[in-house]
C-alpha cells in the first residue's frame, strides 16, 4: 500500500511541478525563491497525501500551502524597493523586434517585481490562473475586499509604471 502511495506522489511531483514552478515564480518574482515555495509545498504535500481523499486533490492543496506560505512573508517587515518601469514609447511601442520584446518583458516583470507580495499574489490568482475574487480571497485565507482593493491598487500601480501596459493588451487583443 505504500509503495502504490509512494508511486502516485512521485508521478503527481513529475507531472505537476513544472506548473507549480510556474505559479511560484510569479508569486515571488524571483526563480530561487520559487523553488523554495514549491519545495515547501510538495514537502508539505507529501506529509499530508496519506490524508488527502484522492490524489486528484493533490494540486489544490500543494498550491493553497503555497499561497498560505507566500501570505506568511506578507507579515514580514518589509525592505523599500524601487524598480521604476521603462517607458515603453521609448523603445517603440509593440515591435516584432526580438530586442524590444526582451525590454517590453524585462519592464513588465521590473513592474511586478515592485507590487507588494500581497498584490503579486492576487494578480497571479485573478489573471494568471483565472480565479475568482472569491476563489482567490478563500486560497490566501482573506476577505474579497482585501482581494479586490489589493487587485485595483495594484493593477493602478502597474498602469503608472508601465503606462502603455493597455495599449500593449489592445494590440495582443486585436492579434488573436
Amino acid at each position: 500500500m505504500d509503495d502504490a502511495r509512494d508511486c502516485a506522489y512521485a508521478d503527481f511531483v513529475r507531472e505537476r511541478s513544472h506548473a507549480l514552478l510556474r505559479s511560484a515564480f510569479l508569486l515571488t518574482g524571483d526563480q530561487h525563491l520559487a523553488e523554495d515555495l514549491v519545495q515547501e509545498a510538495l514537502a508539505r504535500t507529501h506529509r499530508a497525501w496519506s490524508r488527502l481523499e484522492k490524489p486528484s486533490n493533490a494540486e489544490a492543496y500543494a498550491r493553497k500551502v503555497m499561497y498560505h506560505a507566500q501570505v506568511s512573508l506578507w507579515r514580514r517587515p518589509k525592505v523599500a524597493e524601487s524598480l521604476p518601469g521603462d517607458d515603453l514609447e521609448r523603445h517603440g511601442g509593440s515591435t516584432d523586434d526580438p530586442a524590444e520584446a526582451a525590454v517590453r518583458r524585462v519592464t513588465l516583470h521590473r513592474a511586478l517585481l515592485s507590487l507588494s507580495p500581497k498584490q503579486r499574489a492576487v494578480i497571479v490568482l485573478r489573471y494568471f490562473e483565472d480565479h475568482t475574487e472569491v476563489e482567490a480571497a478563500q486560497m490566501l485565507g482573506v476577505s474579497v475586499s482585501t482581494v479586490k482593493t489589493q487587485c485595483g491598487r495594484a493593477l493602478d500601480k502597474l498602469r503608472t509604471l508601465v503606462p502603455d501596459l493597455r495599449v500593449l493588451a489592445d494590440v495582443h487583443e486585436a492579434g488573436r
